[in-house]
């Protein structure tokens, strides 16, 4: 028997929105706007780390958004292949998580056709056919199911290196009648993902699962709630009591079994990418797996949040939260060589994942 093949991030880069003017974080962020105009905004702190967003000034429709016409996407990617420091030619799959596709400006018009991930490889200008560009929708936990799909293509012995992105521009499908909307938000994360002769860093174990009975509805598109809306036009909308209590009773379960699988015990967790929907769902999900192991103290500092600058991007807020602890940008929180940490996942379909990785 060989040395075990474990897949681990070999760059991430990422942008997205911001909620509001970030100074501080760590006074990283400068840029100059005005109440009429956004402004991007761009960080660039070392190495490996790409991350532009866009001042919400107003509670109009300012925001980035995945605009493949305006390369922000191929931004994101760009930058995580420069930085892997890999020929984009050698890439084998491309797999880009999203649940809206590109939907243009000032409409609520969703475009699929070619898929995001063709535009990414055509933006790349990737000539070899045998990089396999294709999309998948699974809801908010789409990025890492791009993962757990790029580490089981690899494993297997079909790919070598992947990059795996997740982009959505939720702005653009929100019911501005709907307070329930009122977090959601706009993002992209891009990571390279390749195999390396190491048995101690890459990632340890997956799980995954789909409930799809009642719950297949809680997330769906519906009429504006604005009074005598053209029942024809359709938005994000969300059954959201029914989602928090479908995802306070399972996601801690999924949590532990990625756990069980990867034989890590939870106190060996340094931290916990946690999809950013609800900061109090967020808590719950750790009180409650932290005691289906017996433990009452939960230690302090093993949850970074985003969701108070980045709001709700569905399948960008854990690339995007990674990102900005892996490269320093979250106070109190940071990662090492040896570090486990567990990305977890819930939304529409209804679907759950989870990922063990060691850094």
């Amino acid at each position: 028997m060989g040395q075990k093949k474990l897949i681990r991030f070999a760059e991430i880069a990422t942008f997205n929105n911001v909620l509001e003017y970030p100074a501080d974080i760590k006074g990283r962020w400068s840029a100059h706007f005005n109440n009429n105009n956004p402004i991007v905004l761009e960080l660039a702190c070392g190495k490996g780390e790409y991350s532009v967003g866009l001042a919400r000034i107003n509670p109009n429709k300012n925001f980035i958004g995945i605009d493949i016409k305006g390369n922000r996407i191929w931004v994101a990617a760009k930058k995580a292949i420069e930085d892997a420091g890999l020929d984009p030619e050698t890439l084998d799959q491309i797999i880009v998580a999203h649940n809206f596709g590109n939907v243009l400006d000032k409409t609520i018009q969703t475009d699929v056709l070619p898929a995001l991930a063709s535009r990414v490889k055509h933006d790349l200008g990737i000539k070899n056919p045998n990089c396999v560009a294709y999309d998948i929708l699974f809801g908010c936990p789409g990025w890492i199911q791009g993962v757990i799909q790029a580490d089981a293509f690899i494993k297997s012995g079909m790919a070598k290196k992947c990059l795996v992105i997740g982009a959505e521009t939720l702005s653009r499908v929100v019911d501005d009648y709907d307070r329930d909307s009122m977090i959601f938000s706009d993002g992209a994360g891009a990571t390279i993902l390749e195999a390396k002769e190491d048995t101690t860093a890459g990632i340890l174990a997956a799980s995954v699962q789909s409930h799809c009975n009642d719950e297949a509805y809680y997330l769906y598109m519906g009429k504006s709630n604005k009074p005598d809306s053209d029942p024809s036009v359709r938005y994000i909308k969300m059954k959201g009591r029914k989602v928090y209590e479908y995802a306070i009773k399972n996601v801690p379960l999924a949590m532990k079994e990625c756990l069980d699988k990867a034989g890590v015990h939870v106190s060996e967790v340094k931290q916990f990418f946690l999809h950013q929907a609800n900061e109090k769902m967020d808590e719950g999900f750790i009180k409650v797996l932290f005691k289906l192991y017996g433990i009452k103290e939960i230690p302090a500092h093993i949850m970074p949040m985003s969701i108070h600058k980045l709001g709700n991007s569905s399948v960008a807020t854990i690339p995007t939260l990674y990102d900005l602890v892996n490269h320093g940008q979250l106070e109190n929180h940071s990662l090492h060589k040896g570090d486990i940490v567990l990305f977890a996942s819930v939304g529409a379909g209804m679907n759950i994942n989870a990922v063990c990785y060691r850094m």
